[in-house]
């Protein structure tokens, strides 16, 4: 990708758009009083928020669940994209029935059918990032205090 030129708002806004549709997996970072934990993770985007789900006892679960800070980072290296976002715990009482459905068809595994506690998070991005090499890290702010810049 060296000496491809930066690129602009609206084109990183697409691709970056594309990614949050069209990917599956992503990384999740937590912290909490063991440290900062990361885990890979699938996901179901609505357009708004990402929906994940954890066993509620595994280190990523309890610290969302004791603190809703979270970061999330979508693709290679040479073509990331970094979500700072909050997440809320949903219980699964409180899950819609098609929502369960679309993360089971959308990630391929659906946590109600499994004998472990899960916990779904919905997480609201407050800040994306962008970028693919040294030349697009000006102007890598995509959202800032959860709202679309452009």
């Amino acid at each position: 990708m060296t000496g491809v030129p930066p690129r602009e708002l609206e084109e990183r806004l697409r691709d970056t758009r594309a990614r949050l549709e069209n990917d599956v997996d992503l990384w999740v970072a937590t912290a909490g009083s063991s440290g900062v934990h990361l885990v890979p993770l699938s996901y179901l985007w609505d357009g708004t928020a990402f929906l994940i789900s954890t066993p509620r006892a595994s280190v990523t679960g309890r610290n969302l669940l004791a603190d809703g800070r979270v970061r999330l980072s979508l693709g290679p290296t040479r073509d990331v994209v970094v979500v700072d976002g909050a997440a809320e715990p949903v219980n699964l009482a409180d899950l819609a029935p098609e929502t369960g459905d679309a993360f089971a068809a959308r990630t391929g595994f659906d946590p109600r059918e499994l004998d472990e506690p899960y916990q779904y998070f919905l997480i609201r991005p407050r800040r994306v990032q962008a970028w693919r090499e040294a030349n697009e890290l000006r102007g890598r702010d995509l959202m800032r205090d959860g709202r679309w810049l452009g």
